[in-house]
């Protein structure tokens, strides 16, 4: 396999500081656009990995640890809402699209199909910069890396949630959530005791007005967790 363009960087250049290795995947068919995401992003200190294709990309994260992907829509073959879903079907990492396509319904389309923001050409590079830094922070607030804090699959009584292959299941019946109510229903389980307000959660999720979801989430936990 081929990937094109990898690079390490190993400060960032904002505070001088060595910053965790963190892996980008940029995937468009214009290599112009994926060279100037790749300008940008190596100047922040990250790591670029890009595919010209949607197929490509599949394979690369399937090989590669990676954090974040940005993703282009309109791709032949396969477009990025396609390549999207199949993300979706085993991974919860965050997803960023940037397209020509800034229509409304398309942007509902995007994070309807799982993408976590939506970005529209031509876009300002210090406002993708703080999308992407802002969607790894809240990524990783919810999967601490440190391996000792992992845990793979959480059981509470008749609940367990399963964060390698975002299943839940209650008295034995798969639960279907989005990836945010599987963010915010782990953050809960992970986290027994705690309180958490609604403005932390919106916070570590990325997702506004957040009451009504996490008032479902809370009550699936707690009746699974009943004896």
């Amino acid at each position: 396999m081929n990937i094109h363009g990898t690079i390490t960087v190993v400060k960032n250049r904002e505070d001088g500081n060595d910053v965790e290795e963190t892996n980008i995947l940029v995937v468009d068919d214009e290599k112009e656009i994926a060279d100037l995401l790749e300008i940008y992003l190596i100047s922040d200190g990250f790591q670029v990995l890009k595919a010209y294709s949607a197929k490509e990309g599949l394979r690369i994260l399937e090989e590669k640890k990676i954090d974040l992907v940005l993703l282009d829509v309109m791709m032949p073959d396969m477009d990025g809402i396609a390549m999207c879903r199949r993300i979706r079907e085993t991974n919860n990492i965050p997803i960023i699209m940037v397209s020509a396509k800034t229509q409304d319904i398309d942007k509902i389309v995007g994070l309807s199909t799982g993408a976590d923001d939506y970005v529209a050409k031509p876009f300002n590079p210090l406002e993708l910069m703080a999308r992407v830094k802002s969607q790894l922070r809240r990524y990783r607030e919810l999967n601490p890396s440190k391996p000792h804090e992992r845990q793979e699959v959480i059981s509470l009584k008749h609940l367990e949630i399963n964060k390698v292959t975002h299943q839940v299941v209650c008295y034995g019946e798969s639960i279907k959530l989005t990836p945010i109510e599987f963010d915010i229903l782990y953050l809960l389980a992970s986290n027994p005791g705690r309180v958490f307000g609604t403005d932390e959660i919106s916070s570590a999720s990325g997702m506004k007005n957040s009451m009504r979801r996490t008032t479902r989430l809370w009550y699936i936990s707690a009746v699974c967790a009943e004896k």
